[in-house]
């Protein structure tokens, strides 16, 4: 915005620049036949005089829009999955998808919308108080994926019945005779983490089942997790003869750690998953898990992004779509005398 109040344009910025409104409309555009120095030059006026380019001054229908899908850490079979539902809701709706890691560099959202994007889809990532109010600046709605936080109230997001999928898991080892359970989650204050610990929780104390505090671990949402967490629980004095793990990762790094001790699974030892994602199903022996509908979520969270993009409401703040237990192979009575 200019000191008399009008906004600034595409021929203020190649004025202050030195260049042709064209190469400025490169730059705004993503072209790539810009000099490198010429193209740092314009995107530094643009992010000082805060230029929107026109498509967001609006909240007109765009034919179609480009939404970027942001993810932090490694591509796994959750990430993977989620990505396969928004990827195949954005070809139905005639949306393109960008995939990129979230990034923390300065001014990345008005990057974004001189890019084109007309919204974030964050997978499971946290954005600080600095990222929201960037994105609001610019006017990109933001949706998150399973959020591991409470998103703030500003924010859409989409996730799974966490607690009644912690419920259904822990009910399914009790039915089987199991009363040394222990639950091996993910981040202590990941909201989803805490959903299905709960879930463990009220399950146990509804069949007054004793959850020694040893029994509950929190750690991270990966396969070295499981494998630490699990030779910590096996080195009790008197440890559990079931395990419901926080995610199918966690799950696969439990079961390899009782391999390890000449451990049979599920004859002696029972493990429970939660996502089923690919790995479950291919796992040795194929994991009981609780099903989180991971691609059903990513169109969820897609078809959200496009109604704000084009300046509709969105039918809720938050969305949660049900959990399902699927019973395979690694779950069993518990051994005699367990």
């Amino acid at each position: 915005m200019r000191p008399n109040g009008r906004r600034t344009t595409l021929a203020d910025i190649a004025q202050a620049a030195g260049v042709s409104v064209a190469t400025v409309s490169k730059v705004v555009n993503g072209r790539g036949d810009v000099a490198p120095h010429t193209r740092v030059r314009v995107q530094e006026l643009l992010h000082r005089h805060d230029y929107l380019a026109p498509v967001f001054r609006h909240t007109e229908a765009v034919e179609n829009p480009t939404i970027e899908v942001q993810f932090k850490g490694g591509l796994k079979s959750y990430v993977a999955e989620t990505l396969e539902g928004i990827v195949d809701a954005a070809a139905e709706s005639g949306a393109s998808v960008v995939v990129s890691k979230a990034s923390s560099a300065p001014h990345w959202a008005r990057d974004l919308v001189s890019a084109g994007r007309r919204a974030v889809i964050a997978v499971t990532s946290v954005h600080t108080a600095a990222h929201l109010k960037e994105l609001a600046r610019s006017g990109l709605p933001l949706v998150v994926l399973d959020p591991l936080h409470l998103p703030d109230s500003r924010v859409h997001s989409v996730g799974a019945t966490n607690f009644a999928g912690g419920l259904s898991a822990t009910r399914h080892l009790l039915s089987l005779g199991h009363r040394r359970i222990a639950y091996l989650g993910g981040p202590a204050m990941a909201v989803c983490n805490q959903a299905r610990m709960h879930g463990y929780r009220a399950a146990m104390e509804a069949e007054g089942a004793p959850v020694p505090e040893a029994y509950v671990r929190p750690g991270e949402f990966t396969y070295e997790s499981g494998l630490a967490g699990a030779a910590e629980l096996l080195d009790l004095d008197e440890p559990p003869t079931a395990v419901f793990a926080g995610n199918d990762e966690i799950a696969l790094g439990v079961v390899e750690t009782a391999r390890a001790r000449g451990l049979r699974v599920p004859e002696d030892l029972s493990v429970v998953g939660f996502d089923d994602t690919s790995l479950a199903q291919i796992a040795s022996p194929p994991l009981t898990t609780v099903r989180q509908p991971l691609r059903e979520m990513g169109a969820a969270a897609l078809r959200t992004a496009l109604r704000l993009a084009n300046g509709e409401k969105a039918e809720s703040h938050h969305i949660e779509l049900a959990t399902e237990l699927v019973v395979r192979a690694s779950t069993a009575p518990p051994p005699e005398g367990g």
